[in-house]
């Protein structure tokens, strides 16, 4: 076993396919295949799984990624000691539902980074998306929310992941309306109310399920539907159309504040928004940072943090 395999593990997990990784390695994708199965034959085990969709960490592969990332980060303090090299790159990627606060924490863990290098991802993704993401160590962290409806599903499937949900807060429902809505001056609204309106949501792919939805709760007739991929799309529909969406409510204040409006949703359900992390895995300081910033901000905007 050498450090230029543990190099090599890391890397094809952080690209997540063989081939990406040999790109950025500069070496064939022959020699890099070659090299891993030397090594899991060396060790006993099996790192990877092959098959037509592509690689993912077994659960010895994910045990191993983490002692491989222990040893990089101790070599890379003895070379910084040693021979005066650049410390290595403060590494972060976080996967996420479409949350408003979860990319305004963002900015605020870039901004109180110091490091003159650095590797930040944020992703706004499906829910399945954000579940594989981190079973696979190819996330830090996801954050996404459960619900009476969605708890047991969503809970299962994590628990057969390994995943570990970590509770943030919880938030009463509310509804992303245009400003220009008749609706916008209401103190609260209903689903009926609501009917005449485009309902938006948020794309989940083949796994479309009503469980990994991110909306918490749906019109029983709704004639107008749109489903959308990104955010941005969602807030110009919002506008354009006069749609509508479910969602938490937390709005940062710099995203056409003067044009769309947050109004209570009359509904029992709640949200219980939060983190999910792999139990296999230890969370680097940049992630721990980035929870840090995350728990302000929520804080921030009035709610109450679950400890």
């Amino acid at each position: 076993m050498t450090l230029l395999q543990l190099k090599y593990i890391v890397k094809i997990v952080e690209c997540g396919s063989m081939n990406e990784a040999s790109h950025e390695l500069y070496i064939s994708q022959p020699a890099l295949s070659s090299s891993v199965k030397e090594l899991e034959k060396e060790l006993g085990i099996e790192i990877f799984t092959r098959s037509s969709q592509g690689i993912a960490l077994t659960v010895d592969g994910a045990e191993f990624l983490t002692y491989a990332r222990q040893v990089l980060d101790q070599v890379s303090l003895l070379e910084e000691r040693y021979k005066n090299a650049k410390p290595r790159k403060q590494l972060c990627t976080v996967s996420t539902q479409h949350y408003m606060f979860a990319v305004e924490a963002f900015v605020e863990m870039i901004g109180s980074i110091r490091s003159d290098e650095y590797e930040f991802s944020l992703r706004e993704t499906r829910t399945r998306d954000i579940v594989d993401s981190v079973a696979n160590m190819r996330s830090d962290l996801g954050i996404l929310y459960l619900s009476d409806f969605n708890k047991d599903v969503v809970g299962k499937l994590l628990r057969n992941r390994h995943l570990e949900f970590h509770p943030l807060f919880r938030a009463s429902l509310q509804v992303f309306i245009s400003r220009n809505n008749p609706l916008a001056a209401k103190k609260v609204v209903t689903m009926h109310d609501l009917e005449p309106y485009p309902f938006l949501q948020y794309e989940q792919g083949e796994d479309g399920s009503f469980y990994f939805a991110e909306e918490a709760v749906w019109p029983d007739y709704s004639p107008k539907q749109i489903t959308v991929t990104d955010r941005a799309t969602m807030l110009n529909f919002i506008i354009g159309l006069n749609g509508y969406t479910v969602c938490t409510g937390i709005d940062n204040g710099d995203l056409n504040n003067e044009k769309i409006v947050t109004v209570p949703l009359d509904s029992d359900e709640t949200m219980l928004v939060g983190w999910i992390g792999n139990e296999r895995a230890r969370l680097s300081s940049a992630a721990e940072t980035y929870l840090a910033r995350l728990r302000e901000v929520v804080a921030a905007h009035g709610y109450t943090l679950i400890d």
